[in-house]
């Protein structure tokens, strides 16, 4: 068979343990939330009735620990990662941290905030996005903000007894607190903004399945990273990064897993919604 031409091929945007690290990353925050709100609106009919789906709330307990479990070993895995990446690719944390790639906001960040804001309201152009978005870089550090704190206060009510021998015993009651309603914050955070921002844009809707196949079409690419497609066709470095598509029952069965998530999450809004505004305590 002839070999596919360049605008046939994809660029590779995440690779094999980016993608598997976002997919735990999903089955876990959807088993969190899940059983999580259960428990917080255990007295709305929806979370007892969910909970019987669940196998009960003690088991949704148990569900909601392993979860926990796998979202911090997500968590580990990707400092392990990062770890490789300065040692292999980047060589000092200064290149990692302050290169032209940074995860870290920077002044252009603010500027491309700014003139979003404008295009919006069409007082200017689109900004020439690069390969990471101001609030592709919010929603990362989501993530570690989210660890600190949610799992800091899980793991202290998880075990009580460990952590009262050197803090007070007033501090499981707002560790219970803390708990409770950051959690809550972040899971109608993801399941609005974060769902909004990725999927339901007007140039990704109705789904973004890159992070899925951690493909994206060059015409994909032009449009959404026009910056970082000129750098690497500057520098002759796109086609390293170019790859043939993904075979069309992956991308269906990608897009099943999508979907689901996607339904759970946006149900999972409504039931928030509902809980506080007929039936909260």
């Amino acid at each position: 068979m002839p070999e596919s031409g360049p605008e046939e091929r994809q660029f590779v945007r995440f690779n094999r343990l980016h993608r598997t690290l976002h997919a735990c990353m999903i089955v876990s925050f959807l088993s969190l939330a899940l059983t999580g709100l259960t428990l917080k609106f255990s007295y709305t009919r929806w979370a007892a009735i969910l909970s019987r789906l669940l196998g009960g709330f003690e088991t949704a307990g148990y569900i909601h620990r392993a979860a926990a479990v796998l979202m911090f070993g997500v968590f580990i895995t990707h400092l392990v990662d990062l770890y490789r990446l300065k040692r292999q690719e980047y060589g000092s944390w200064r290149a990692l941290l302050f290169g032209p790639n940074t995860m870290l906001p920077t002044r252009r960040d603010l500027t491309e905030f700014v003139a979003t804001l404008k295009w919006f309201v069409g007082m200017g152009q689109r900004p020439a996005y690069g390969r990471w978005t101001y609030w592709e870089k919010f929603d990362y550090f989501a993530v570690f903000w989210g660890i600190a704190v949610i799992g800091a206060t899980g793991l202290t009510l998880w075990f009580p007894v460990f952590f009262t021998r050197f803090l007070p015993g007033a501090s499981i009651n707002v560790a219970t607190i803390i708990h409770s309603d950051e959690a809550l914050l972040a899971t109608g955070f993801i399941f609005t903004v974060h769902f909004f921002n990725t999927h339901l844009r007007p140039e990704k809707f109705p789904m973004d399945v890159t992070v899925f196949t951690g493909h994206m079409s060059l015409v994909e690419m032009k449009r959404d990273k026009p910056r970082e497609y000129e750098a690497l066709v500057a520098s002759g470095k796109l086609d390293e990064h170019l790859a043939e598509p993904h075979p069309a029952i992956v991308v269906k069965t990608v897009r099943v897993f999508a979907w689901v998530s996607l339904g759970l999450g946006l149900s999972i809004v409504v039931w928030i919604i509902y809980a506080m505004l007929f039936a909260y305590r």
